[in-house]
């Protein structure tokens, strides 16, 4: 989490647009937020929701006794009045002031707990979030407000930085948020949190976020409750919703179509959390605001592109959530997509949200229908090395025995358009490999008639150009170049031009969730999906996935540890490319 301060909140040069009224759009500034004024009319219900898979639930230990420091901390909670709540928060109760509400259903999840807490609080610790905010935890568990804060405090941290106010500041964080128990398909118990809701937010033009860190099952029963009984009477009321969106084309068109039940297209904010990593945010920037690149964009130059994510972990008690899925819904058909489209789009318009992701769109549209012969799967087996033994993804109990799931795939897709056209793009994403990192590969085509290539032999990727993006861990961009090693002679070796974060910049980078969060709040879309850009993912993945399901295709074994299946080095070499991931040099 980087320690920005809160001018750095958001220095964007253009203006937001936000779903108001149910859909018509207002422009305005963060740094207005509290300032921000909505006609008081009727207004029909506004949701944007963040959906979060792994709802695991856990068990509350009863707060043991309370000392006089949390006892104060908790002294909102006998507040029955919106003049008192006001007076003890430090609020003044004027009706042309705005406040946001953010409800996190599922707050008793592993999700929300070590992730959407702690970055509300990052966003909160560095000024980010608007004057009049307040928090809420509901989830089916019984559970106080001092327990809920009690379990939040546990997973919260402060900048880098240590500064001195830093347990001050957890404090005040922790009196804004409360917990309401309900279930997620109760339209009782939602009116319930309504009402506790407009307690809070004291005659003020009321914003509403909620954040569903549930299973997908359940979420469209929760979004329906929460639009017709906790919906925003005079504000905007957001939904954030996370993948996998569906199964396949059809499961994602049933889910969309029943979220536009409740809830328009600009209410609706699907979140890919990848998207809001900073080397991902950075794409544009190293390309659209540096005149050595955008040239250089192109298959004339560009031999292929590499986008690779791998972990050193297996599913280690996920296996039940993950074999529903697999790898190719998991990571490929989303995140390393995403990425694909952002680096392959033609410049847009502007950076306003709609002109982006129009590009990205005309990207995926543009897409080669990818084939079963270009898709490689595995499956991790059990591996000893240094005397332990790493179990193979099967022995997880979670797991039938018999399971085809991939935990491993590489692809090979291409782009048919005119800057792309016969550009290989291969992906590959897996677990339970040798390292744990995500990165995308830019390989450079070689110099015509380079009057160096006997000083390379006959490995002339040796002399390749090669660009680096390593979206984590460690950030950095490096640029591959030829360059001759000093003294007397004539030997070249391949140097690196190195950004390196951690050494370029003292301050932390923050995590995605605090970048999504603060767009959502903000009403920035620029980072969320847009339904037809969900579709023709789907449309480009759905039939393999079909295809792979109904032949039962048998996924390569590759050992708990390794580099993952042999198939994958040769798709690559079909099209002749080595992985860069497998350097000696790295």
């Amino acid at each position: 989490m980087a320690a920005f301060s809160a001018t750095h909140c958001r220095s964007y040069s253009y203006s937001h647009s936000s779903s108001i009224n149910g859909g018509q759009n207002q422009r305005f500034s963060f740094s207005s937020f509290s300032r921000l004024s909505v006609p008081a009319k009727a207004i029909r219900n506004s949701h944007q929701t963040v959906v979060l898979m792994q709802d695991v639930a856990t068990k509350v230990t009863p707060v043991e006794k309370e000392t006089p420091k949390e006892k104060l901390k908790d002294e909102l909670l006998s507040v029955t009045s919106t003049k008192e709540w006001d007076e003890k928060a430090g609020f003044d109760s004027n009706e042309n002031e705005s406040t946001v509400s953010i409800t996190v259903v599922g707050a008793s999840g592993d999700l929300a707990k070590k992730k959407i807490f702690p970055a509300l609080f990052a966003l909160y610790y560095e000024d980010c979030l608007p004057k009049h905010f307040t928090i809420y935890g509901y989830a089916r568990s019984k559970m106080t407000d001092a327990e809920l804060r009690n379990m939040v405090s546990k997973t919260l941290t402060c900048r880098i930085d240590k500064r001195e106010n830093c347990s001050e500041k957890m404090d005040q964080f922790l009196k804004r948020c409360f917990y309401h128990s309900g279930q997620y398909d109760s339209e009782e118990n939602f009116a319930q949190l309504d009402k506790k809701l407009k307690r809070h937010e004291g005659g003020r033009v009321s914003n509403r976020l909620f954040y569903l860190s549930i299973p997908p099952n359940i979420f469209v029963e929760a979004v329906k409750c929460a639009s017709s009984s906790a919906s925003s009477g005079n504000g905007w009321t957001r939904v954030i919703v996370e993948k996998p969106f569906g199964r396949d084309s059809e499961s994602s068109a049933v889910l969309t179509k029943s979220l536009k039940q409740y809830l328009t297209e600009d209410q609706i904010f699907r979140i890919d959390h990848y998207l809001g990593k900073e080397l991902v945010e950075n794409l544009s920037v190293l390309r659209f605001a540096n005149l050595i690149f955008e040239p250089l964009w192109t298959r004339q130059y560009i031999r292929n592109v590499q986008i690779i994510f791998s972990e050193d972990f297996g599913t280690e008690g996920r296996g039940g959530y993950f074999d529903n899925y697999g790898i190719i819904r998991d990571i490929m058909q989303n995140h390393l997509l995403q990425i694909l489209a952002l680096f392959a789009m033609e410049t847009p318009v502007s950076l306003d949200a709609e002109d982006i992701r129009n590009e990205k769109v005309k990207v995926l549209r543009s897409m080669r229908p990818l084939r079963l012969e270009d898709v490689v799967i595995g499956q991790y087996k059990s591996h000893s090395k240094g005397g332990v033994t790493y179990p193979s993804y099967t022995d997880d109990k979670t797991v039938p025995k018999d399971s085809l799931t991939p935990t491993f795939a590489a692809a090979a897709l291409f782009i048919d358009n005119a800057r792309w056209d016969g550009v290989p793009f291969l992906m590959k994403a897996g677990k339970a490999l040798h390292n744990k990192g995500a990165e995308i590969r830019v390989q450079f085509r070689h110099v015509p008639g380079n009057l160096y290539n006997r000083n390379f032999g006959t490995d002339l990727d040796r002399a390749t150009n090669e660009l680096v993006i390593r979206v984590q861990p460690d950030e950095a961009i490096f640029l591959k170049i030829n360059n001759k090693v000093p003294g007397l002679g004539m030997r070249l070796d391949r140097s690196n031009l190195n950004l390196h974060y951690a050494a370029r910049y003292s301050k932390e980078i923050p995590d995605a969730y605090e970048r999504l969060l603060l767009d959502a709040i903000e009403g920035e879309r620029r980072l969320f999906i847009r339904s037809d850009e969900l579709d023709a993912a789907w449309a480009l993945f759905t039939p393999v996935l079909k295809e792979l399901e109904e032949k039962k295709i048998i996924p390569e074994s590759y050992p708990y540890g390794s580099r993952g299946p042999v198939g994958a080095h040769y798709l690559a070499a079909r099209y002749n490319v080595r992985w860069g991931d497998l350097d000696i040099e790295q």
